[in-house]
């Protein structure tokens, strides 16, 4: 049967379906949604010997199964042409076969926040070129290209502000920290100079840029070239490094990171910050029992000192062994504190202060509120319980002592950011990527995807809060970690799986 006798079949059989073309002067296969008109139809372009037949019957077979589905197609006047955007679903990169396929915005649900950005779980697709380098940067980037594609998908230009707590600014730090050590190693110096490290930030910047991270990392995560010169610490060369602190000890405590256990009995977070106190010569204050590290101008020295333990670290380490102990002491201190912020809650404590039962006004009032905490970002679950012990601390102070989260049903993932306004997603506390992949986009894996209820606080008063002490247990966690959201992609995506793999069948068989 020809493919035009088929498309008068599916128009009879009034199925919503995609035409799929070849105009005459195009070689590979496309589609465009509507009627088509002038066109060579085909799973591939025929080059007269027939060989599309099994393909052609195999359609045939497809459309007659899809005459018993209630389907109801919207009626498209000839002529006109669907033109995708960035707002409907970015076009995956052309490779192989297929050009790019345009899906109808009718397959994905709405964003219900009108004006605003897609939330992350829409699939993307980064776009890549050639960065401009300002060629005053003696580094060989090539060597430490894994790491940069790494940290260039955690920041991906619609995940970036999102994830930047979490997992974007996280790995920007670790990066910055293993390029100050890789530069140090053509030199005895373990920090850049001024010029060179400006020159050599804009590089990173625009690489990071051009493989599809946001260009506002530096705002996003508070970074500057300063971060590469070590500051105001006295200590910068090699050398006198090694002759103040005791590198065998540092690097037995760092060179492998437990992510456990070093939250909580932390073994690699002191001998950095042993190693940063010698270096900056406040250690022999301390023990005159001189009180000097308050200070605002301490405190700076202090932590410039340790970007130059962390710069040791990197030169002595591998660059994965570097990455994965760094991300590891960065989760620790994310985990520590609550990131969302949190208005004064004048309207939900007047409406629940004194309600003992479910009260509608009180539930409708704290889930408008909790609505504008689910627009900012992505949290783990270490920080949702946290964030959660804030908003009750916040609510007992105000009047309100009943339990309002049990009342409301409200649920740890309810203080994350949520997938198109409908599920609540929480990021695991150990470190965690986004990953790329050619077919889905960027994607992250959901730590809990179940209705856990979030802690209502014992007080009013946060220090009685510690996610170590032993009788602290996180919720239980589900058996899969594939359970949770698929992150970037979308469920709406799966049914793509069959008719994707249709015509990748069509192009082996020609």
């Amino acid at each position: 049967m020809r493919i035009k006798d088929m498309w008068q079949l599916m128009n009879s059989l009034r199925i919503n379906s995609y035409c799929y073309a070849f105009p005459a002067k195009m070689k590979g296969p496309f589609f465009r949604s509507g009627p088509c008109h002038g066109e060579t139809f085909g799973c591939f372009h025929d080059n007269g010997k027939g060989s599309g037949l099994l393909c052609h019957q195999f359609l045939l077979f497809t459309v007659w199964l899809s005459s018993f589905q209630n389907v109801e197609a919207l009626h498209m006047p000839p002529g006109t042409s669907h033109i995708s955007s960035t707002s409907e679903l970015a076009s995956p990169p052309t490779t192989g076969f297929f050009e790019p396929i345009e899906i109808s915005p009718s397959v994905f649900p709405h964003f219900p926040f009108p004006g605003e950005t897609f939330p992350p779980m829409y699939p993307s697709f980064p776009t890549t070129y050639n960065p401009v380098l300002t060629g005053r940067c003696p580094v060989n980037f090539s060597a430490i290209s894994m790491l940069m594609e790494k940290t260039a998908s955690d920041c991906c230009e619609l995940l970036a502000a999102q994830v930047g707590n979490v997992i974007c600014c996280p790995q920007v730090g670790s990066l910055l920290r293993i390029f100050q050590g890789f530069y140090s190693t053509s030199s005895d110096k373990l920090v850049l100079q001024n010029a060179v490290a400006d020159d050599c930030f804009k590089d990173i910047i625009s690489i990071l840029s051009s493989r599809g991270a946001n260009s506002s990392i530096p705002t996003i995560c508070s970074i500057k070239s300063s971060n590469l010169t070590g500051g105001s610490c006295p200590v910068k060369d090699i050398t006198s490094f090694e002759k103040i602190v005791n590198t065998s000890k540092l690097l037995e405590a760092c060179s492998t990171v437990d992510p456990l256990k070093e939250c909580c009995r932390p073994i690699c977070q002191p001998a950095i910050m042993e190693a940063a106190l010698q270096i900056s010569g406040m250690q022999s204050l301390i023990n005159d029992n001189k009180d000097l590290i308050g200070g605002p101008t301490h405190i700076d020295t202090l932590n410039d000192c340790k970007g130059v333990v962390y710069s040791w670290l990197s030169r002595t380490l591998s660059f994965d062994a570097a990455n994965t102990a760094f991300r590891i002491l960065s989760a620790c201190k994310v985990n520590k504190v609550c990131p969302l912020e949190f208005k004064q809650p004048s309207e939900v404590i007047k409406a629940c202060r004194n309600v003992a039962a479910p009260s509608p006004s009180c539930c409708s009032s704290l889930n408008t509120y909790i609505a504008g905490i689910q627009k900012q970002m992505l949290i783990t679950n270490r920080q949702a319980i946290l964030c959660a012990t804030v908003f009750g601390s916040m609510l007992q102070k105000g009047g309100v002592m009943t339990n309002v989260y049990e009342l409301c049903d409200v649920d740890l993932k309810d203080f994350s950011l949520q997938a198109n306004g409908q599920q609540g997603c929480l990021l695991r506390s150990l470190p965690a990527d986004v990953v790329y992949d050619n077919s889905t986009g960027y994607s992250f894996i959901c730590d809990l995807s179940d209705n856990i209820a979030a802690p209502w606080p014992l007080s009013s008063s946060m220090s009685s809060l510690s996610l170590c002490a032993p009788e602290m247990s996180l919720p239980a966690l589900p058996t899969s970690q594939t359970l949770g959201n698929p992150g970037c992609r979308g469920a709406e995506l799966d049914f793509l799986v069959p008719i994707f793999s249709f015509f990748v069948l069509c192009t082996l068989f020609y």
